[in-house]
């Protein structure tokens, strides 16, 4: 079967990095928004591979500076194999979360396989937060703060090496944006690490467009673009149900031109969908949002121009 247009939705039901319950039911959230219709109606094949198990929510405090750090690497094991699995059939692995945390499985996937196949890797992290503490500088040990310091070596070694040999990224791999809240530490240690970051100032600046061409540019038809969408990267108005929302995000025509220009590169290979929270949520708004936009990763234009698949 040529499965250039196979996409595989993978569920990871699980608060275990979060501070705040609920992105556990994110993955039937986005099922119920009709997620693999929408797709479908994009000319995609969709395998539906179900909820990912594993350890349940202990709801502890801190211990030596980590939440649930088992019952984290646990569900990154997990989601690890799992993404790995899909991209060695050369679907599309689409993970839904599920906190943020498990970014680490599912990048350090991708890594490992770009890695064997000798492609180059470029990260789009779209967030609220840069997700660069570590447990000297975070107060709460939630590792749903911590993905991208992990992913870059900086934390156990249990999430650090999840996809074998060394840190799963170098910071040059990586682009954040939307990022609006950033602890004083947790700053000092992105500028010393040099992470690209276009915050919400510079897209303010210059504009979601300019932003855009700098985060994809030197994405070629040998780079592996992988997008992890937090739900909160939006503005709280337009997506109320995340955990940790935090005002000034982008408006709805800016994250529609975001998805477009990543749609337009047609480099899209790999996405997570992170911290849907249902419980926060009214009516599943955030969820159909949700959808929406990934219907513009893959295609979808709500421009008045001549466009394949428009």
């Amino acid at each position: 079967m040529d499965c250039s247009s196979c996409i595989s939705l993978i569920g990871a039901p699980t608060d275990i990095g979060a501070s705040v319950r609920g992105a556990s039911m994110g993955p039937e959230a986005m099922r119920v928004a009709g997620l693999q219709v929408a797709l479908e109606q994009r000319g995609l094949l969709v395998f539906d591979q179900g909820n990912l198990a594993g350890p349940a929510n202990p709801d502890q405090p801190a211990q030596g500076g980590y939440r649930h750090l088992a019952q984290v690497v646990d569900w990154n094991q997990r989601v690890h194999e799992a993404v790995l699995a899909e991209l060695r059939q050369d679907r599309l692995p689409l993970l839904l979360g599920g906190d943020h945390c498990l970014a680490i499985g599912s990048i350090s996937a991708v890594a490992r396989h770009c890695r064997a196949r000798g492609r180059r890797l470029r990260v789009l992290w779209l967030d609220a937060h840069a997700d660069f503490n570590t447990r000297e500088l975070t107060p709460s040990g939630n590792l749903h703060g911590m993905p991208v310091a992990c992913l870059c070596g900086l934390g156990p070694p249990g999430l650090t090496r999840l996809g074998g040999e060394g840190p799963a990224l170098r910071p040059g791999q990586l682009r954040q944006l939307g990022i609006r809240s950033v602890d004083p530490g947790e700053k000092r240690l992105v500028h010393e690490q040099g992470l690209e970051v276009y915050d919400m100032r510079y897209i303010d600046e210059h504009g979601m467009r300019h932003a855009m061409e700098q985060a994809l540019l030197g994405v070629d038809a040998d780079t592996h673009l992988h997008v992890s969408l937090d739900l909160d990267f939006l503005d709280p108005e337009i997506a109320p149900g995340v955990g940790t929302p935090v005002r000034g995000g982008p408006n709805y025509r800016e994250a529609q031109l975001c998805m477009e220009m990543i749609a337009d590169s047609g480099r899209l290979s790999s996405l997570d969908l992170m911290e849907l929270n249902p419980a926060l949520d009214l009516r599943n708004r955030s969820a159909r949002l949700a959808v929406d936009l990934i219907e513009s990763l893959f295609g979808k234009s709500t421009l008045m121009r001549p466009r394949d698949g428009a």
